[in-house]
């Protein structure tokens, strides 16, 4: 079966919501034990149930990547289980406004999650990887990595050490048998957009949804399911040959816009 993860132990913060959690499924589909790290352990336990009851196999941790003690205490655990071939560094929080907009404390804040809780668990799988013999790491970077969008200073800056940080993991690693990518979604369909869309526009839910949805060429927005759909290629033996890579993921957004 091609895409097949089967006898691979993956590890996927934020899983317990959005394209985290579509990555979580898709990869137990394929046969991955996955391993979910996220601050909010009731949504990541819904999701290990719906993949046990699929016939997955799923554990659902509690953790805040911001703290490099649970991360190492969790993957320690993970690594004594069964070796960690996959890591999947998808949590991640957002922020409107440009630069005026943008408070010391919110700066403070995405920097604790979208970059050191990158850094956190990159640093806490590499040794693993390294003793495991290679490994696979995607992270979840953004089209606001590469392009400028409006009012997304803050989110911008921390999207754009993830590219980064892809690149150095990579270069660095390249002869540990240890492949880096990301992927750079546009707008996809979560529940933080709905959530985004209700507190910001209330009784203009709809007219706001569809002129966000035109904002990607391709007309709409993107699912999870596309975006998991990638990370299992890019994370399966299939891709063995790519590393060092940024995958736009975005409806034509990053090209085909202006």
């Amino acid at each position: 079966m091609k895409f097949s993860l089967e006898g691979k132990s993956a590890i996927v913060t934020g899983g317990g919501s959005g394209i985290g959690k579509a990555i979580s499924k898709t990869f137990a589909e394929q046969g991955a034990n996955v391993n979910i790290l996220d601050f909010n352990l009731e949504a990541a336990n819904e999701t290990v149930a719906e993949i046990i009851n699929s016939g997955g196999k799923a554990n659902a941790f509690k953790c805040d990547v911001a703290n490099q003690k649970e991360v190492n205490d969790i993957t320690n655990q993970i690594q004594s289980n069964q070796p960690i071939s996959i890591l999947i560094n998808n949590a991640g929080i957002a922020h409107v406004g440009n630069i005026e907009a943008v408070e010391e404390a919110d700066l403070d804040r995405l920097y604790n999650v979208n970059i050191k809780g990158v850094y956190n668990c990159l640093k806490a799988c590499i040794s693993h990887f390294k003793s495991n013999g290679g490994g696979v790491v995607l992270n979840l970077a953004s089209i606001a990595s590469s392009v400028g969008i409006s009012d997304r200073f803050a989110y911008s800056m921390t999207k754009g050490a993830v590219l980064t940080m892809t690149y150095s993991i990579a270069k660095d690693y390249v002869n540990d048998n240890i492949r880096c990518n990301c992927i750079s979604p546009g707008r996809v369909h979560t529940p933080f957009v709905d959530g985004f869309i209700s507190k910001n526009y209330p009784g203009k839910e709809e007219e706001m949804f569809e002129k966000l949805s035109k904002t990607q060429p391709i007309g709409r927005m993107g699912k999870p399911e596309e975006m998991a759909n990638l990370a299992l290629y890019l994370c399966s033996d299939e891709a063995s040959f790519i590393t060092g890579t940024d995958y736009p993921i975005d409806g034509g957004f990053i090209k085909l816009n202006g």
